[in-house]
């Protein structure tokens, strides 16, 4: 066992969830450095004083790894291990009085709008001038830029808005302060993101204002790639698409959680869209960026979704044919209007669903892959692991699509751009040599 004499005034963080809470971190870490504090973000070590753990309350799974870690670590402080446990995040928001009862080795809960108390707990001043400064947790080379907090959108199923409140964007030139300062450490990808990035500026420049932002922050010179995650379909603003097909560094890929493709579904989610007009703005879509690579998320088992129902997702996925998907089983989520309908679908079904989807999935972005054989693409290099350096095209996002892997018999710096002929492809990765120049 540990004893304090051995510990130094160290604070570890500890992140679950989403690309959200990574942001909120880096800005928690960059204010406790701020201070004067040594922080580390998810040490290996047990040699922190202090753990804060970012939690995440979306769905049942995420909520039970945040518990099991919030667990784990009162057992550390009970077993003299470490000194203070603190908690923030989504799920310590939303259920910060039944969990205070039910941990009270945990010496304090904090909501998601906390920050300058949980500095003051830690006995941290909140510094304005470090607004807009982030030191990063991802690699150097690509950063999350959270361009606006909440949400206003009436899904039936979701809990966002009631652990992160309604939406408010963050104005243009801060945002392009933010973006210029991230450049300038060496930052080349910025990943938009938002629970909604469609919605942005409606609330400060009263019109949907993301093209203006995606135009703005492509002129921040060193950045290579703009990528936009989480757009909303219903009212959806199509100029986007023009900023994307006239500017170079803005990525040919959106991120767009459709949900299911059953309209009586939707009708059911409050999705505001049908099916129809899902697909006639997909087919607008891609008439207007030829080349972009869509992604899209699927919930599976919603109250009221029959077989026949799936049946008509199913068909959605194989007639569209995403580049990039993901399904998700329905949790049933207190406090909203969904957790009034009866939760009449069983787990086993769920989960059927959803691995039917993937199947289908797998059988889809393998067919697309082999038409990538013998193709030339821009790859930016993430890590070198088991013998291969490990990048991706435009077309995907860090942690959740595909990845290009190069022999590491073949040099190429990590963070830096390369061109890749593409060798062999399988269901979810390319292969492929540096192209000599």
């Amino acid at each position: 066992m540990k004893t304090k004499g051995i510990r130094t005034n160290k604070v570890n963080i500890v992140t679950l969830g989403c690309s959200k809470n990574v942001v909120d971190s880096e800005v928690l870490y960059t204010q406790l450095k701020g201070n004067g504090y040594n922080v580390a973000h998810e040490s290996k070590k047990d040699d922190a004083q202090i753990v804060v753990i970012n939690t995440c309350g979306f769905i049942d799974g995420a909520k039970e790894e945040s518990i099991d870690t919030i667990l784990r670590y009162a057992d550390a402080k009970a077993a003299g291990v470490v000194d203070k446990v603190y908690v923030t995040g989504c799920l310590s928001h939303r259920y910060k009085d039944e969990l205070a009862l039910e941990i009270p080795t945990v010496d304090a809960w904090f909501g998601t709008n906390e920050l300058p108390r949980l500095l003051k707990t830690l006995k941290a001043d909140y510094k304005h001038e470090l607004v807009g400064e982030r030191l990063l947790t991802t690699p150097t080379h690509y950063a999350y830029l959270k361009i606006a907090e909440g949400c206003d959108r009436p899904c039936s199923f979701c809990a966002i808005p009631l652990m992160r409140g309604g939406h408010v964007s963050r104005s243009i030139e801060e945002l392009v302060t933010e973006a210029k300062s991230l450049a300038k450490r060496g930052t080349k990808e910025l990943i938009l993101i938002a629970q909604d990035l469609t919605y942005y500026g409606l609330d400060i420049y009263r019109k949907r204002n993301l093209s203006e932002l995606m135009a703005r922050l492509s002129d921040v010179e060193g950045i290579d790639w703009i990528r936009l995650q989480y757009a909303y379909p219903a009212g959806f603003p199509t100029d986007i698409l023009d900023v994307m097909q006239e500017r170079s560094n803005i990525c040919k890929y959106l991120d767009m959680p459709l949900q299911s493709g059953s309209t009586e579904i939707l009708k059911s989610m409050r999705r505001g869209i049908s099916r129809e007009k899902t697909e006639a703005l997909i087919e607008t879509i891609r008439e207007k960026v030829p080349d972009i690579a869509l992604r899209t998320t699927l919930i599976v088992g919603h109250p009221g979704e029959t077989e026949a129902l799936f049946d008509e997702t199913y068909e959605f996925v194989e007639k569209m044919r995403f580049d990039r998907l993901g399904a998700f089983q329905y949790s049933h989520e207190d406090n909203t209007h969904s957790h009034t309908m009866f939760d009449d679908v069983p787990a086993e079904i769920k989960q059927e669903r959803a691995d039917a989807l993937m199947e289908l999935q797998q059988g889809i972005s393998w067919e697309l892959n082999q038409e990538k054989i013998g193709k030339t693409y821009k790859v930016l290099f993430d890590r070198k692991e088991g013998g291969y350096f490990i990048g991706r095209t435009e077309s995907d996002s860090p942690e959740v699509d595909n990845e290009v892997l190069v022999s590491a018999g073949q040099y190429v710096r990590l963070g830096d751009f390369a061109d890749v002929t593409i060798t062999s492809a399988e269901e979810f990765d390319l292969y492929g040599s540096l192209v000599s120049e």
